[in-house]
């Protein structure tokens, strides 16, 4: 990277140089925002059998939004350097966006305090407090492995001798070495963050931990099956509403033997009336399936009824058929249709309809 030594001295060029730098960082700017456009229009489509495509499409995309915001990083250095600023000095940031935001207020505050020396360098007296700046700028302090030690002592009553010892406090899983906390962070990782256990066993390596993928998966295994009751309550608090949203995703599921991935689906089951006055918790249900049939959601809602907002799979079609489950179509499914046909050739009739779906 150039540190400004070998910029012309000639000021004319040195203008032209400037335009030139200005104009190009005005089209890398266009293009990043040419890329969100063409993002958020990919994930509006995320649906039905083309979105592992999709997915891929944004996944490039995402990569080279974050490469021209690199280079608008670069680009900021180099301005820096050029104004004679250097290399190491702060390097304001070009994104406007970023300078409003205010950081979040529940994150927990330290404050290094800088402050001059209490008497005056030039004549002597106390200095009196006049203000203060203060600049924030958001850290993360990465989690760190620790050994709890639990020290159970015993006590002897000289004269019955009676000992008394207080009892080891549960733990999920019983004579194991995993901590509740780290357990939470393996499945949070795992289902949440999409970090399989080979991967979260590299990680701790790099800190001189052994995290043993078997023990890991065991792990695992023992806290699904732990958490199951808790799982079947959210089911049955979930379905037990008198009106529920229901939908479904494809994720990739890695096929055992083959380093190849399939298909599977995610179904979830929404319950949440507070929009309508309701005062009753909102709550969540997700379900796997391997496949997309109908069954699936037939067997999740057996013993439902009343109102289903789904989309227009034809596997919900079976529930409605009795009369039991009320059918709400998808509003933002709808609106998706008239929006493409308005993108395409907008008319007075697709900006009504538009403008009466948003009013709703």
């Amino acid at each position: 990277m150039s540190n400004g030594a070998d910029l012309p001295d000639d000021v004319d060029l040195l203008k032209a140089l400037l335009v030139e730098a200005r104009s190009l960082l005005a089209e890398r700017d266009i293009e990043i925002e040419q890329l969100k456009a063409q993002i958020d229009k990919l994930r509006r489509m995320q649906f039905g059998r083309k979105s592992e495509q999709l997915q891929r499409q944004i996944e490039t995309l995402e990569t080279q939004l974050e490469d021209l915001a690199a280079g608008r990083g670069v680009a900021d250095v180099r301005r820096a350097q050029a104004r004679g600023a250097n290399a190491s000095a702060p390097v304001a940031t070009t994104d406007a966006a970023v300078s409003r935001q205010a950081l979040p207020a529940h994150l927990a505050r330290e404050d290094h305090v800088l402050e001059p020396e209490s008497n005056c360098p030039d004549c002597g007296q106390t200095l009196q407090l006049l203000g203060e700046d203060i600049s924030e700028q958001l850290a993360r302090v990465a989690a760190a492995f620790k050994v709890i030690r639990t020290i159970r002592r015993k006590l002897v009553c000289p004269g019955c001798h009676a000992i008394k010892q207080l009892p080891m406090p549960g733990l999920p899983i019983e004579r194991s070495i995993a901590h509740p906390s780290l357990l939470a962070d393996i499945l949070v990782s795992k289902y949440a963050d999409h970090q399989p256990l080979y991967r979260q066993s590299a990680i701790a390596a790099r800190d001189g931990v052994t995290l043993d993928r078997a023990s890991m998966g065991r792990w695992v295994g023992q806290c699904e099956a732990l958490c199951a009751p808790l799982i079947e309550a959210l089911r049955r608090y979930t379905v037990s509403a008198a009106k529920l949203h229901a939908d479904d995703t494809p994720i990739p599921v890695l096929a055992p033997g083959n380093r190849k991935t399939r298909t599977g689906r995610l179904w979830v089951y929404v319950r949440d009336d507070r929009r309508s006055g309701s005062t009753q918790p909102a709550a969540v249900w997700f379900a796997y399936s391997p496949n997309r049939q109908g069954i699936h959601p037939q067997t999740h809602l057996a013993g439902f009824t009343g109102t289903l907002q789904a989309d227009a799979y034809a596997g919900f079609d079976e529930l409605f058929l009795d009369g039991s489950i009320l059918e709400a179509a998808c509003h933002a499914h709808a609106r998706r249709k008239f929006y493409d046909i308005h993108v395409r050739t907008p008319s007075d009739t697709t900006q009504k309809a538009l403008e009466y779906i948003g009013a709703l």
